[in-house]
């Protein structure tokens, strides 16, 4: 008989789950999904539910590594809150089965850089602050918020050490990485005000009709993304400027692509199951290591 589903709370994944074991199972999934092998990764586009009374819809991201043994789906909700609303923006659920059973396992409830910007305060900004902090030694970051109040609870969140600025623009210029993780359906980053080199690394605008990027930063920039199918049907920053894909990051991982350091860059993110996959199993893997341990 199969062992009941663990339910792993996010407050336990923060505690087993480290960067710098994830990144390299990241990196390792990228270029097998880039590898286009279905024994190695199966993994359809998103699909969507609207939910449309909520202004929001569902997104499942089903993954299954035949190699790995690695079966998951996260589900995924997106809203476009009111301003002053308390309720989250995006909530999230990844849970991870027995490829042979089917049943549930577990739910999971550049360098040389000085400059980070980071358009937008939530959830999402916490966590790629952190990645970002984490893994590089910037001399000053910087963020901005539509509302002056989710910007000075952002930094406070933080323990200070991050410049709060008054307009994206002010934000942006001179960066050297900028991150848009907005829940924006029109472009808050602007290519004039972003400088020669830089990487944006576009996070937000998961819809076809949304946008965080305008079109002279989409059309200047070399363009990547995590998956080539995901963006030309989900992603509106690049179906609405006409920007061409340069490359998956799966590609440049196997060497297939260049990684066009010296060029300003836009990785347009949009999320994908394998990356949720291997970061389940690995929190799976360390969760059950902890309680396990004598």
């Amino acid at each position: 008989m199969a062992e009941p589903p663990v339910i792993i709370w996010q407050q336990e994944v923060e505690n087993v789950l480290r960067y710098r074991d994830l990144v390299p199972r990241l990196e390792d999934a990228l270029g097998k999904f880039s590898r286009r092998d279905s024994a190695e990764v199966v993994q359809p586009v998103r699909t969507a539910v609207p939910l449309q009374k909520h202004s929001g819809f569902m997104g499942l991201m089903p993954t299954y590594m035949e190699n790995d043994g690695v079966l998951s789906t996260k589900f995924v909700c997106f809203y476009k809150r009111e301003k002053g609303s308390t309720l989250p923006a995006v909530q999230a659920t990844v849970v991870l089965l027995d490829p042979e059973r089917g049943n549930i396992k577990a739910l999971l409830m550049a360098s040389g850089a000085e400059v980070l910007a980071i358009l937008g305060t939530g959830t999402q900004a916490l966590s790629h602050y952190t990645v970002f902090t984490e893994m590089f030694s910037f001399k000053e970051v910087r963020v901005w918020s539509r509302t002056k109040e989710n910007m000075e609870r952002f930094v406070r969140s933080v323990g200070g050490g991050v410049k709060g600025c008054g307009s994206a623009e002010e934000a942006v210029r001179g960066a050297d990485v900028i991150v848009t993780v907005t829940g924006s359906t029109e472009p808050v980053l602007h290519g004039q005000w972003v400088k020669a080199g830089a990487h944006v690394a576009a996070v937000g605008a998961c819809r076809p009709d949304w946008r965080e990027l305008d079109d002279v930063l989409m059309k200047s920039a070399v363009v990547y993304a995590d998956s080539r199918e995901g963006a030309l049907s989900e992603s509106g920053d690049v179906i609405l400027s006409g920007a061409q894909v340069f490359a998956e990051l799966g590609d440049v991982i196997n060497g297939t692509k260049p990684a066009e350091r010296e060029k300003t860059t836009v990785f347009k993110s949009l999320g994908m199951g394998v990356e949720d996959a291997v970061s389940a199993q690995l929190v799976f893997d360390q969760w059950t290591a902890k309680e396990t341990k004598p």
